[in-house]
């Protein structure tokens, strides 16, 4: 009788405790390659604009390509697509995003999916706004082009199409782990017609995509040692050079050492980066919500319209203890250069920032009183920017339990202090925020249940009045039997902010950076079915309504935004001041009470509906080969009354002429047999 290695909870590492499995020599392999062509066609129906030529009310497209798969060793695999489609993959959920930055979404299509990690360089480590930066971002290939005409009438498509991609990835018996990944997405114009005439213009050029990664083990794995390389070129031989860089590399090594059977590690990654360009392009770059080199206050930063290229590095530095004791604990510190851009085939929230953490934990994996497992946790951070200016900086508590009946629970209490936004103004200067306390809380039922249901709140509230946001989501996921599944994921979230950016204006040649107080409330509900109807045959469906609404008043602007006194950092507007236009909502301003309008401003108030779904019908007609028949569905609008009303708003929401998609796919694969019988 032969038994698996006991891997003990407090374990530091995971694979390493894996059993071995031996005596399975002689085995004769099989070459693997895999053709798998395949034909779409995608039906769009939707409502018809008698003025614009290009919404006639359908279209139908077809398309063709090839994926397929070639294993060159028994660890070496190729992954290639031509002309790929992902009609099949699930849509994005809905946001309203009243920040400058992007908001990041997950990767959905499977052939980035596959093997992705070898490709993953993640810079800083945690759960925080710097872990989601990246080296290598997938969904830059294939994105929606970075420019929109301004014209009468826009015909764009809604992604770069990708011509092919190519992806090797594989790892030796000496511990050289490897992935390269090439692709080149094409130029993709845009119809437009202004005034009455139509002319194509060019909005992505055509762009090649190139990434590299090594990976070294040592010491069964305990240690390594690596590095990445990430190359991006934009052909602006047709177009506009000035929308985007021409060229752009970066390069990174990390380097992870552990001892006294992984007990302690030190973990330390060092990034850098190059783009050249127009000077129109890097200029954009230098004013981008992530940099603002053209800050008023920031001495230490340079915006030049001259520059041709921008240079920048980061990275981060990691000691800890993860296992073998009940105590754990960590440190960090990570960087970004102010001149730091990877955002052409990666992900970077911001630049010009420096941010450290340190942590201790206790951890109990035995079962006593009423737990079966709990732990505690202590975190404290702080940031500066490159001017060594403070940032922010605060601290946490949280602590969770695994019950004896297998139910979970977690809560943690942050407090955070006075901080310096160098971004919240948009390329104004930095502007001083109060700080708050926040807490969060979370409940489950026992996961191994066919009914699983879920408790997640959170709660903000600042030092001074007028900040505060709360949220609470109640879900449940259902297995009646093993082939089903039913999850219902309803959120509600209200957030108040007294300070949120509304727009520049200029009086007496001098900006006015533009804030009010909003009040918004937004409501979703995220919905999943699975089914599996037979071991070839299955049922996938998605859907997430979404209602949220933005209601501003108490319109100021800012004055002094580094006072030490709050209410001194801007100047409210009067009653005398501010006059509302109903028929074009526009806000007349008179700053200075001379009866004359001094600027205008558009009123922001705003009501999101939307409603995305996806159901795909999935047959395995024969091994490896597939036939999808898709219906997508998005519902859009920006509601005839602002003020939030629930039951109202998913009435109307379901009433809004819909945009739908009917796309059948058909692959069929050709295996090494079946070619070795043609040939």
């Amino acid at each position: 009788m032969s038994l698996w290695q006991y891997i003990p909870r407090n374990a530091p590492g995971w694979v390493r405790y894996f059993g071995r499995l031996n005596g399975l020599d002689h085995i004769k392999r099989v070459p693997q390659v895999e053709i798998a062509p395949y034909v779409a066609i995608q039906h769009e129906t939707y409502k018809k604009e008698e003025e614009n030529p290009y919404r006639t009310g359908k279209n139908t497209i077809f398309r063709a390509g090839i994926d397929g798969k070639v294993s060159l060793a028994s660890n070496v695999i190729l992954d290639y697509t031509i002309n790929p489609d992902f009609g099949q993959v699930e849509a994005d959920p809905s946001v309203v995003n009243l920040t400058a930055f992007e908001t990041y979404f997950t990767e959905k299509r499977p052939f980035f999916i596959e093997g992705k990690n070898i490709l993953n360089f993640q810079i800083t480590t945690g759960n925080n706004s710097f872990s989601g930066d990246n080296l290598f971002y997938s969904r830059r290939i294939g994105r929606k082009p970075k420019y929109i005409p301004d014209a009468d009438y826009v015909d764009m498509p809604e992604a770069t199409p990708i011509l092919a991609a190519f992806k090797l990835t594989g790892k030796t018996r000496d511990g050289w782990s490897f992935g390269v990944l090439e692709s080149m997405t094409d130029k993709t114009s845009a119809k437009i017609t202004k005034g009455g005439e139509e002319t194509s213009v060019i909005c992505e050029p055509f762009s090649n995509y190139f990434v590299g990664r090594i990976l070294k083990d040592y010491h069964q794995g305990e240690s390594r040692i690596g590095g990445m390389i990430t190359s991006v070129y934009h052909d602006h031989s047709e177009g506009n050079p000035s929308l985007l860089p021409t060229w752009a590399t970066t390069g990174g090594f990390d380097f992870y050492y552990s001892w006294k059977k992984q007990t302690y590690f030190l973990d330390i990654k060092a990034i850098a980066s190059y783009v050249n360009g127009t000077k129109e392009a890097i200029s954009k770059l230098q004013q981008s919500p992530i940099r603002n080199f053209q800050r008023p206050d920031a001495t230490y930063l340079k915006f030049d319209t001259l520059r041709t290229s921008l240079s920048g590095h980061g990275g981060s530095i990691h000691f800890g203890s993860k296992g073998n004791s009940s105590w754990k604990y960590s440190a960090f510190i990570t960087w970004r250069s102010k001149g730091l851009e990877i955002n052409d085939i990666g992900y970077l929230y911001q630049a010009d920032n420096i941010f450290q953490v340190a942590w201790i934990g206790y951890q109990k994996y035995h079962p006593f009183l009423i737990f079966r497992s709990a732990g505690l946790n202590l975190n404290q951070w702080s940031g500066w920017d490159f001017g060594m200016n403070s940032l922010f900086k605060g601290g946490n508590i949280n602590a969770w339990a695994q019950f004896k009946n297998y139910w979970q629970i977690s809560a943690g209490l942050n407090f955070d202090g006075n901080n310096l936004d160098n971004y919240i103004l948009r390329g104004g200067p930095a502007l001083k925020l109060p700080g708050g306390y926040s807490y969060w809380g979370y409940l489950s039922t026992d996961t191994r249940k066919k009914l699983l249901a879920e408790f997640n709140t959170s709660f903000y509230q600042s030092f001074t009045p007028n900040f505060d946001y709360s949220s609470v989501e109640i879900g449940m996921t259902y297995h009646p039997i093993t082939a089903m599944s039913f999850g219902l994921y309803p959120e509600y979230s209200v957030n108040n902010d007294n300070l949120q950016y509304v727009a520049e204006k200029e009086m007496n040649g001098k900006p006015r950076y533009i804030m009010a107080h909003i009040h918004q409330k937004t409501l979703a509900l995220q919905m999943r079915v699975n089914l599996n109807l037979s071991n070839d045959l299955s049922l996938q469906y998605y859907g997430q309504p979404f209602i949220s609404s933005g209601e501003y008043s108490r319109f100021k602007f800012i004055a002094s935004p580094k006072a030490n006194d709050y209410y001194q950092r801007f100047t409210e507007y009067s009653e005398a001041q501010l006059f509302y236009q109903p028929s074009d909502k526009t806000y007349q301003i008179d700053e200075n009470y001379d009866g004359i309008t001094d600027y205008t401003l558009d009123k922001p108030d705003f009501k999101a509906l939307y409603f995305v779904s996806n159901l795909v019908l999935r047959w395995e007609y024969f091994p490896g080969s597939f036939i999808y028949v898709v219906w997508s569905q998005n519902r859009a609008d920006q509601g005839a009354e602002i003020r939030f009303k629930p039951t109202k708003d998913i009435s109307s929401l379901f009433d809004i002429y819909p945009e739908n998609i009917f796309m059948v796919k058909i692959s069929y694969l050709i295996q090494y047999q079946h070619l070795k019988r043609i040939f």
